[in-house]
């Protein structure tokens, strides 16, 4: 209850940015505002690190809400994999380079966001603003890096037993060990999105899909 009412008074908030955040007012550009930064930052996010968020969406031109992490699947943040297409491309630059903590407001154009169909409440050719905050960054098993250190058999592929070695590694060298259920919930969502013949592994091809020099 308390976070559908911090959603509900965020969408009063923003709805003083429909002045400046007009669609025809911006280019292709993501327009970063810091609202919160860590004192300390240890990490800061990168191409290919795993993130660990909530992003509260909001149409620019009115302030009206179209989404809330807070309350959506009863209010678990989001896990997804940086800069490789898992959320909108806007999100993927806006939230480069943020740390565990940090908190900032992402204007995104049209052509950033969700472009000439829309999607949902969100009409076509729209500019949207998104109210982001980083709960935790962690290597992500896109780095060329990583893929040679999780393979422990190095037959090419990713089990879910390798993921998750890995992941707990991370994690503990951290000084952020984390419960079982933890680790569950981020290899669910990881096998989704990248097992995309659904065996169970994740196969040299399947890692391909985003492979780049800088990850």
């Amino acid at each position: 209850m308390m976070w559908k009412l911090v959603c509900v008074f965020l969408t009063l908030q923003l709805g003083s940015w429909s002045v400046w955040a007009g669609a025809d007012e911006l280019d292709d550009q993501v327009k970063i505002e810091v609202l919160v930064k860590p004192e300390e930052c240890s990490r800061k996010s990168k191409k290919g690190d795993l993130i660990n968020a909530h992003y509260d969406g909001f149409l620019a031109k009115d302030g009206s809400q179209f989404y809330c992490s807070r309350s959506d699947k009863e209010g678990h943040p989001q896990w997804f994999v940086l800069g490789v297409g898992q959320v909108i491309k806007g999100l993927d630059i806006g939230m480069m380079d943020m740390c565990a903590g940090e908190k900032r407001k992402l204007t995104v154009p049209s052509a950033l966001a969700f472009g000439q169909t829309g999607k949902g409440p969100v009409p076509p050719n729209t500019t949207v603003v998104f109210e982001v905050e980083v709960l935790s960054v962690s290597r992500g098993p896109r780095s060329m890096e990583a893929f040679g250190q999780i393979d422990l058999d190095k037959d090419r592929s990713l089990t879910k037993a390798e993921v998750k070695e890995y992941l707990k590694l991370e994690y503990e060298k951290g000084g952020k060990p984390r419960d079982e259920p933890f680790y569950e919930k981020i290899l669910t969502d990881i096998f989704r999105k990248s097992d995309q013949d659904r065996d169970g592994q994740i196969s040299a091809k399947e890692y391909n899909i985003y492979e780049r020099d800088e990850l």
